[in-house]
């Protein structure tokens, strides 16, 4: 009997109208992808792999924790062994992986990119090795390729605050009609607990500025500058990552008096590093809504729980796990303090612990505004831990339950390298797949253009009007 494709027409689509909804509702579909870790640089240059094992093991933190639970040394993980050797580990690993989103997405990327039906596994490991690299050797799937081949219109790395930019700015001047936009990351300006930290990070803004931050006044005016020049290179996104969600009451002669302490290498309390954090995440939000930017909040990350292998390899290496501390209250506060000013930005709001989804989808609902864009605060696409199949389908119901199912502004990759753009694809079945099984559940009606509608809107149409990227200061 011959044996059927695990990467076919109708992957994960388990009904005739689940695949009348892909193939004619969401297929062909332009991608925005408003969250990514891919290089700019990489893209101005078309940067090409020279193997299959770079495209996927060098920089993915998935795929080296997917190694080590298979027992794999760390020499054929983030250690100098051969790059060949790298993917027969890997292939090795595979057969385990059974079932892991990891084993869906690297199997659908050999298709969509290599058109290769073949199992990952030992047996087909030097077949699969020699022909993605020869496909590789003659030019096939650069950066630049991809995402033209997935129809992509608009992506946005993630940036440091002192970035200069410089390939962003130079792919704004090219003839490549993809946008790739700069997203600014705010987490390194957050070292009020670091007087070291904090007189580098003051040093650097005055370098790039070349403005004096003396005062907590003057600090916030250099970040406005860097604002600015990300502002005019179309940057119209921020993001913060919130290992703890705190909130302590922080007025502007505080403010002055805690900064000038640690400017002086004086030790902050707890407590006053929370004031000053907060003061700043106020701070922040309310210049954000001054450009018109989105603010995205990831929430939820115990970061680099294993010290010992943290000293050897550095931190985001695959030693993170979901924090489980409360964030309710802190998180309405913040957000209440933008809000009462009525200086809130868009913000979407990304829960890293499963157990959060109800709660985040309840937050965005009483920070709505009926003055603002519709849809203003976004419960966010599944991330991280629960970006797979059941992850998407928990978030996609307690939106459903919850929120505005027709307002989400659908998927991002979070991705670190091209082929991870294929996820868009994986997500676009999941989310029919879904939508076709409330039909059958009779939970939503079988009409035919409000299921078009709706599933055009979350895989698109939404963040394009949502994010606004075409408009100019």
């Amino acid at each position: 009997m011959e044996q059927k494709s695990h990467i076919h027409d109708n992957f994960l689509l388990t009904s005739s109208l689940a695949e009348q909804l892909y193939h004619y509702c969401a297929k062909d579909l332009p991608i925005i992808d408003y969250h990514n870790h891919l290089d700019a640089k990489d893209i101005w240059q078309d940067t090409q792999y020279d193997n299959l094992a770079q495209a996927w093991l060098h920089s993915d933190h998935y795929v080296w924790r997917a190694m080590r639970s298979n027992g794999i040394h760390e020499y054929f993980i983030t250690g100098g062994a051969p790059d060949s050797e790298k993917f027969a580990q890997w292939c090795e690993a595979m057969p385990y992986l059974l079932g892991n989103p990891l084993y869906q997405w690297s199997h659908l990327e050999l298709k969509r990119f290599f058109d290769c039906d073949l199992l990952l596994n030992p047996q087909n490991c030097q077949t699969i090795w020699h022909h993605c690299n020869e496909r590789l050797g003659k030019g096939h799937n650069t950066p630049r390729q991809i995402l033209k081949q997935l129809k992509v219109k608009a992506l946005c790395t993630t940036d440091s605050p002192l970035s200069d930019l410089q390939y962003h700015s130079l792919l704004a001047k090219s003839d490549f009609d993809v946008q790739v936009l700069p997203t600014f990351r705010a987490d390194e300006l957050f070292v009020f607990n670091n007087s070291h930290a904090l007189n580098e990070l003051i040093e650097c803004l005055q370098t790039s500025t070349a403005l004096s931050s003396n005062t907590y006044s003057d600090f916030i005016a250099a970040i406005e500058a860097r604002i600015a020049s990300f502002h005019h290179l179309g940057c119209r996104l921020s993001d913060l990552g919130l290992t703890t969600v705190d909130f302590a009451p922080c007025n502007s002669q505080q403010a002055e008096a805690l900064f000038l302490k640690a400017r002086q290498n004086e030790s902050l309390t707890e407590y006053e590093t929370i004031q000053l954090n907060t003061r700043l995440f106020i701070d922040l939000g309310q210049r954000y809504y001054k450009y018109g930017w989105s603010m995205q909040l990831h929430i939820g990350v115990l970061a680099n729980v294993n010290q010992r292998r943290k000293t050897a390899l550095g931190g985001g290496t695959g030693f993170s796990v979901m924090n489980d501390r409360l964030i309710a209250q802190n998180l309405a506060q913040l957000l209440s303090a933008l809000d009462e000013k009525q200086t809130l930005p868009n913000t979407v709001l990304y829960n890293l612990n499963p157990n959060h989804n109800a709660v985040l989808s309840c937050m965005a609902g009483a920070f709505q505004d009926s003055d603002s864009s519709a849809g203003k605060i976004q419960f966010g696409a599944a991330w991280w831990f629960n970006d797979h199949k059941e992850g998407m389908e928990a978030q996609l119901t307690t939106l459903k339950n919850l929120g505005s199912l027709g307002r989400f502004i659908g998927m991002l990759t979070d991705s670190r390298n091209t082929f991870s753009f294929s996820r868009h694809e994986y997500f676009r079945r999941v989310l029919c797949n879904l939508l076709a099984r409330w039909v059958e559940e009779e939970q939503i009606p079988n009409d035919a253009s409000l299921l078009k509608q709706t599933i055009e809107n979350i895989c698109y149409k939404n963040a394009q009007r949502y994010f606004n990227f075409n408009h100019t200061a």
